[in-house]
């Protein structure tokens, strides 16, 4: 697991400080510098805990818990901070949550054992605060910011590692998904802090949320898996709730 996470954030790492490089922008500092580290830290967090939930609990468990609580705590956050949105955009809202919780939930025969509930809010709350942090950042600051979140972020897994002394080498074989994790990851994270700084928190944060609707699409046009019914409510759901957000939005 540690051999993964570290190559995906070394990879981001190593993408962002290029294009922050070739686009001129300026270091982070002060306040910026500061919410870049507690991303940093609120990232790894969230990404380790989830791993750690699906490994040793249910997924039938930890994938909705995860997927809500990274969705809402955002949104309420913005609610918040930036007020109401729009009556449309709320129900919006409203059912790309329900979709979370319908697309996320997967067979699960592993009846008995530990359920991964602690792994899994832990995972939730951590990812939703990161991206309630990174919507902190100041305008200007994407690419440059992300080299930080991602050094923080390979420092702590680093130190993880030499203490737990974990191993960490991912097989040969299997590097070239880590570096495509990395290159998606990263790119996911720069839309949706462009996302952020140019519109609101909480129609950003939700819809980024709806990432397990693609998941499911590719895994049943690529792997050939079933769409049970109630992700296919939830793809339905989805696709309502993007063009509800998008109407109240305009």
């Amino acid at each position: 697991m540690f051999g993964v996470v570290l190559v995906t954030q070394l990879v981001g790492m190593a993408i962002a400080a290029g294009i922050a490089a070739l686009r001129g922008e300026p270091f982070p500092l002060g306040m910026d510098l500061v919410l870049c580290v507690v991303a940093g830290v609120m990232g790894v967090i969230g990404i380790s805990s989830l791993y750690r939930g699906l490994a040793v609990g249910r997924m039938g468990v930890v994938a909705p818990v995860t997927g809500v609580l990274a969705a809402v705590i955002p949104v309420v956050a913005g609610i918040v901070l930036e007020g109401w949105p729009a009556t449309l955009v709320l129900v919006g809202i409203g059912l790309a949550v329900i979709a979370v919780v319908l697309v996320s939930r997967v067979q699960d025969d592993r009846a008995t054992g530990p359920s991964g509930l602690r792994e899994a809010l832990i995972a939730g709350v951590a990812i939703g605060l990161f991206g309630v942090v990174i919507s902190g950042i100041g305008e200007g600051f994407v690419f440059s910011s992300l080299t930080v979140i991602r050094g923080t972020q390979a420092v702590i897994l680093i130190i993880a590692i030499l203490v737990m002394r974990a191993p960490w080498r991912p097989p040969r074989n299997a590097v070239p998904a880590p570096i495509g994790i990395g290159i998606l990851d990263m790119a996911g994270n720069a839309f949706y802090l462009l996302g952020v700084q140019t519109g609101a928190l909480a129609i950003a944060s939700v819809l980024s949320a709806l990432y397990p609707v693609v998941t499911v699409l590719l895994a049943a046009l690529l792997l050939g898996e079933r769409v049970t019914r109630d992700h296919a409510i939830g793809i339905a759901l989805a696709a309502g709730a993007i063009v509800c957000i998008g109407v109240g939005s305009a």
